[in-house]
Formats: C-alpha cells, structure tokens, sequence
C-alpha cells in the first residue's frame, strides 16, 4: 500500500504528508519505510514489484490517489474515453524533480482548454498562475462534475479537482498518474490496472483510500506514530488478511472510466478485519503422528518431528516499541531511516576538508560550531576549520574531525601536529543502517537492545506475535495443594507450582487450570471449559496407557492423538493430541521427569507455536567429575553442577528424587550409544540458564 504526495522532497528525517509504502503478507506486515520524494518512491516501488514478480508472487498494490477523473474529461482532453489515454497525455507533459515541479502551470494549461473558469483550482504558488484560480468559488461555466460516483460515495472524500489546501489531492493524482504509466509500461505482461482491466497477470494495481478505515486508523494508532505511516501498513495488514472470496467481491465491480475506489460497499468489513487480532491457522489433526517404525523414538527424531510440524497459534498485533520487549517479531523489520542519518562527528573537536599534512598546520577558525541537534547551516571553506561537538551533523565542506585534545586552539585558529588522515573522528551517513536495511528478522525474541536498534532506525511500532497463553494442570485423585492437610495416601502437587513458575520465568501467559481427579468427566469438563482460553495446554500425570491414565484415553477421543514413547530418561512417554484444535503436552507425572521433559520437549515446542523460531540449549564440553556405566539404547538426563570446573550429579538417578533439581545447575546430557564413562572424560553440561525462550 503506497500513501502518495504532490509536494516537494520532504528532507532525510521522516514526517507526514509524505511518501509512505508497506507491504503486508497473510496479515504480517513490515515496517513501513518513508520515501522523502517521488523518484525514490517509484525506484523502490519498481524493485520491490520486481522481486516479487520474479519469485513468482502475485501483488495487490494500492495507490491512495484517483486513477480517473469525472466524466467528459478524458475525452475533452485527449479525444478518448480511454482512462490510460490520460494517465500517458501526463506522463508526457509532467516535469517533476525532488525540490520542484510543474503541476500548478500544467493545471492552468488545461484549465485554458476548456469553457469557463476551471475545473481545476488552488494555486499553491506565491505568483498567480494564467487560467488557475486560487478559490474554488472562483470557478464557473466549466462543465465537468464536481465529483466522480466514487468520490459521491466515499464520505469525505474530496474532489480530484483541488490542487492545494487541507485535504487536497488533485496534486496527487497529477504527479502519480505518470509513475503508473512508466510502472504499467515497464511491467507490460505481469501488470493489470482495476477495474480498467481483467487481473488475470501477477500484480494487480488499484486504487485505494485509507480513510475508508478511518475508525480503525484513530483506535489502533500508537502514541507517537505518523498516520500516514500507521494507515497504509493498518490497509496492508487488513487486505492481507481477506479470504480470497472476500477480497474477490470487492474486485468484482463494473468498469468504470473514472475508476473507483477498493472497498467501497465493503467498509464495515474492513474495519472489522482491520480491528480483530489477527487468526492463527490452527494445527494440523495429525500433526503430532509419528511416522511408522521404532517403538521406542530416539530424542533427536522427536524433536525434528516437533520442529517441522509446528507452527505458530498466536494471533498478531501492531504495538508500539516501548510495548514489545520480550515478544516475538511477526515480520522482518527495516529501517525507516539511516542510521546515524547524516555523516557526523565521532568526538568534540574541530572540522575541516581533510586530510591534513604532516608537520606543524594552522587553520583560522570560522564564526560558529555544530552541535548535536543545532547543525551549522553554513559551508566550511577550504583550508578553514570549525568547532564541532560529538554527534553533530558534519557541515558543508567538513569530512575530517580532530580531536580538541590535539589542539591548541585561540578564538580565531587551530594549531596541530599532523598528519591526519580524511574522515578521521567522522562517522559516515548510513554505516550502522541504511534505510529499508532489514535490521530484525521474523521470530525473533525483542530484547531491550533490540527496542534501541529500532528506535534508532527510526520505527516507532512493530507487528509482534500475541503472548503465548499456556494452560498447566496436574491430574490424579493422589494430590493435594501445598498447606494442605495430607493424608498417608496423598502427595503434595510439586509438579504444577513447578511448571507454572517456568512458564512465567519463559515470559508466556500462564492459565493456572488447577488440579483434575482421575475421573475423565471432570477433566473432560476441564478441558471443554479452559482449553477456549489457552494457546496450549500442559498437563502431567495420566500420561502413559495404564487404567487412570485418563488424558492419553481423552485425547485418543480426538482423532489426533499420539503417545511418543521416547528412548529418554527420565521421562519416556509423552501423550499429545489436540482438544478442540488446542494442542496438550502430556507430560509424566514424575516431577522429574515432568522438569526434564518440559526443558528439553515443551521449550523449543512452545517457542514455535508462540512465534519463535527453533533454538537449541547451549552446552559446553566439560570434564566428568564421575563414574558411570551407561547401556546403549536411549538418552539420559542427569542432574548436575560444577564444581571446580568439573561436573559432578546428584547422588542418585531416582526420578522421584526432587530435590535434585533444587541441588542442580543444568543436566548432563548422554547420548544413546553404550558409555563407560570415568573421571577426566568430557561430557555434555547444559546449564539451565540455556533453556530460556
């Protein structure tokens, strides 16, 4: 979605009533990127719809000026009726540079080839202009409407015919018209214009206006935000979003010589889609089937399984940057603009045209200094220096700085010792980032250093991924809640305090779901009343196939249930399924191995489906401080720490023996081959500060 402009190059520093683009992708956008004139625009419109031309994408790309105008004029004009016959009659006469342009003249020009005063009008220039009035009111006798039918149709919309003036966009439409000529041109077989032609070829050009989705704009827009940046990528996202057949209905219009606007007739569901957070696609039925083979599953297949079947289930939302840390970025972020945006300073000091010989060098000193955020608007000459401080713009004719400690400086010269070379102490425009640079990829977690490389670049809010709301239930007629009176026959549930805490330290939405009995109509009635208000649920207990192994028989009921009998230990069963297309991880009941199982399955799993993209822990190779003989056949997980950079575990391989993890710093992980391990060996040591999200 392009938000186009009349004026003049609008300056390096992004602002409004300017050139915004942004592109969206089922319903993910980047970041919008400011274009500051017209000649940048249409070199990055015409690469980007190259690129996806080439990668074999279709495009919907909408421009928020008229591609027609009122009846009669085009055949007044150029004799025909053919609206194309307009947009080439301009692309020949405009002439258009960043800093100036011919529009007002060529509206006086055709205002003289018609009866009467007008049509056009609002002359933006100081000089009067022949045959352009500046006042609407001025006009008579021309004989063209005042509004083409979708303008009439669209409330607020104005007339094609104001050149200049709050809510003008009759400049728009002169100075966009010939781009939309050169871009039909140039993309001649894989470019279609509505509704003038049948889109039947890769990119589709039609005509937008943003405030069809006013409400949306002023209820969704972040604090700080420009509209004009924030509307096109609201629009992008929203049109991303539309089923086909939706999307189609709003295409299928007449043709019209005057063109039309996409969304007319369709605006409350437009602001309806533009409002709704956006709808993950749920998972596949059988997404957790594990291919025929093995009875028991090695580690590394399980988890390669999870990888490739998983995706995310959370649902997208535009925030500002103060707003995301800790997120999952829903799109690749760009820069907005260069950073630092212009060549400046490194140091304070003195600038100057460098380099500078070697020996002794005196240059006087010109009135004035460059500071951070107050430029010097003047030009340095040659052979001159000026004071300038850290961060401050380099002025006209400066490239080198010196640094103010080298110097013996008086009022009116510099002296130094050189030589020094050019562009010492300068920092160069752009050579940190550069303007529509990808600087954040999609899936990636913020962190604060992250908020300050956007900022920097100028992004103001990101599209990021809605947290991830995780369910943690414990099963079984055996437990009862921490405090609690327990009688000989009861366990205090350790397992969901546990999970629940790793849950809020993984910086997910935790849905405390409580405690079920071992009766599979409560948790069946558990799981119909809260799995509505959970991305995913964890559940342990009742993970196996024994008689009170209930959330294996319930997810067997579902069609999509899978028990993984996986060659680990601790753990070895997992029961997964769906229950009403929210996914459940059984986990074991055993807190231990309900921990381990969590750690090395539940992370990466749940850092897919929040958004994320798959991360393994990190290990370090560390010498054993122990014996052991272990059997070929499954991995084992056993709780250690270091001590003396050497490992050593925890006494016993009990997994009932909770207070081991209490006792530990991270797992030493063994691989499935027979080992006969002895002190001095290397072993694999993953601390558990690597299983972070």
């Amino acid at each position: 979605m392009v938000d186009w402009s009349g004026g003049n190059d609008r300056g390096p520093t992004p602002k409004k009533d300017a050139i915004w683009v942004c592109a969206a992708r089922d319903g993910v956008t980047d970041a919008p990127i400011y274009l500051r004139n017209r000649q940048l625009a249409e070199k990055w419109i015409r690469a980007f719809l190259a690129e996806e031309v080439d990668a074999g994408h279709r495009v919907l790309a909408g421009f928020d000026f008229a591609f027609g105008y009122p009846d009669g004029f085009g055949k007044a004009l150029t004799g025909s009726d053919d609206p194309f016959a307009v947009w080439d009659w301009f692309a020949q006469r405009v002439k258009d540079a960043p800093d100036a342009n011919n529009r007002f003249d060529l509206a006086g020009e055709i205002n003289a080839m018609f009866p009467g005063i007008g049509p056009f009008w609002g002359n933006g220039r100081r000089h009067d202009i022949p045959h352009l009035p500046r006042k609407g009111s001025a006009r008579e006798g021309h004989g063209l409407p005042e509004k083409r039918a979708a303008e009439a149709q669209a409330k607020g919309a104005f007339p094609v015919w104001q050149l200049a003036g709050a809510g003008a966009v009759g400049s728009q439409v002169i100075m966009g018209l010939p781009v939309l000529a050169r871009l039909r041109a140039e993309f001649r077989d894989a470019l279609r214009v509505w509704p003038f032609e049948p889109l039947d070829a890769s990119i589709a050009i039609v005509e937008i206006w943003p405030s069809l989705i006013a409400k949306a704009v002023t209820a969704t827009m972040p604090e700080g935000q420009i509209k004009d940046a924030h509307q096109v990528a609201l629009l992008a996202q929203t049109l991303s979003r539309l089923p086909a057949t939706q999307l189609a209905a709003m295409l299928d219009i007449p043709y019209t010589a005057e063109g039309s606007i996409l969304g007319l007739g369709h605006v409350s569901l437009l602001e309806e889609t533009a409002m709704a957070p956006a709808a993950p696609r749920p998972l596949k039925n059988d997404c957790f089937a594990m291919p025929q083979g093995a009875h028991w599953t090695p580690v590394d297949d399980a988890l390669e399984h999870l990888r490739s079947q998983l995706r995310p289930v959370t649902g997208i939302e535009n925030l500002p940057i103060a707003q995301v840390a800790g997120r999952f970025l829903a799109g690749d972020v760009e820069a907005a603009r260069a950073h630092p945006p212009a060549p400046n300073a490194a140091v304070d000091g003195y600038g100057f045209a460098g380099p500078a010989a070697e020996g002794m060098q005196r240059m006087p000193l010109i009135t004035g200094r460059a500071a951070a955020g107050a430029p010097f608007s003047g030009a340095v000459p040659e052979g001159r220096a000026i004071r300038i401080l850290t961060g401050a713009n380099l002025p006209e004719g400066v490239d080198t700085v010196i640094l103010q400690e080298d110097v013996t400086a008086t009022p009116s010269e510099i002296a130094f010792q050189g030589p020094l070379k050019k562009g010492a102490n300068a920092r160069k425009a752009g050579e940190d980032m550069v303007a529509g640079q990808t600087i954040l990829t999609s899936g990636r977690r913020l962190s604060p250093a992250d908020l300050g490389t956007m900022a920097a670049a100028g992004i103001g809010s990101v599209a990021v991924r809605q947290c991830l709301r995780v369910g943690v239930l414990s099963t079984g007629d055996e437990l009862q809640d921490p405090g609690m009176p327990a009688d000989a026959g009861q366990i205090y549930d350790a397992n969901r305090p546990m999970l629940s805490a790793l849950i809020k330290h993984w910086d997910y939405t935790l849905v405390d779901l409580g405690r079920a009995p071992d009766d599979q109509t409560k948790l069946r009635a558990v799981l119909d009343q809260r799995a509505a208000d959970c991305d995913v649920i964890l559940s342990s207990g009742g993970a196996s196939a024994g008689d009170e192994d209930h959330i294996s028989t319930l997810l067997e009921g579902t069609g999509s249930f899978a028990l993984w009998r996986i060659a680990v230990k601790p753990g070895r069963p997992l029961a997964l399924g769906l229950w009403n297309n929210t996914p459940v991880f059984g986990l074991p009941g055993n807190p231990v191995a309900a921990m381990v199982c969590a750690l090395i399955f539940a992370r990466p799993a749940l850092r897919v489906l929040a958004g994320g993209g798959w991360t393994e822990p990190q290990s370090y190779q560390l010498p054993a401080a122990f014996s052991k003989s272990k059997k070929a056949g499954r991995r084992e997980y056993l709780r250690a720490r270091i001590t003396d950079g050497e490992v050593e575990i925890f006494t016993s391989e009990g997994s009932g023996r909770i207070s081991g993890l209490s006792w530990a710093t991270g797992l030493v992980a063994l691989n499935d081959p027979a080992q006969n391990i002895k002190p001095g060996d290397p072993v694999t040591y993953i601390p558990f500060y690597s299983f972070e999200p």
